[in-house]
């Protein structure tokens, strides 16, 4: 019983560091992040609380940078059971609009 509780525990965590990766937009696109397809890895150490998030943006010149990847971090370290929070900054593979959700293609009027 106490194993299930541990990985009802761990699940419940990927779970909302998804729901709150939901929550963080480019100012410049009405969509966020996670369905844009911009967040390649998320990968909890659940012993030691610590996330490592592996992400890219929409080009590498972007100018909301910063203010993006400052808003994912602080998002998911106000997750219950996070401890800390590092995030990666990759354009490999480059992004390219096949990596958007449906939703996000619908919203954006590519469909």
């Amino acid at each position: 019983m106490e194993n299930n509780h541990k990985e009802n525990e761990f699940l419940q965590i990927e779970e909302d560091i998804v729901s709150i990766l939901h929550t963080v937009y480019d100012p410049e696109i009405p969509v966020n992040i996670y369905d844009l397809g911009l967040v390649y890895d998320v990968d909890v150490n659940h012993d030691t609380g610590h996330v490592d998030i592996t992400m890219t943006l929409t080009a590498p010149n972007c100018p909301m940078a910063d203010f993006i990847l400052e808003d994912v971090q602080m998002k998911v370290e106000s997750v219950k059971g996070v401890k800390s929070v590092e995030v990666h900054l990759t354009f490999d593979p480059a992004w390219s609009k096949e990596m958007m959700s449906e939703e996000a293609l619908l919203e954006l009027g590519f469909l």
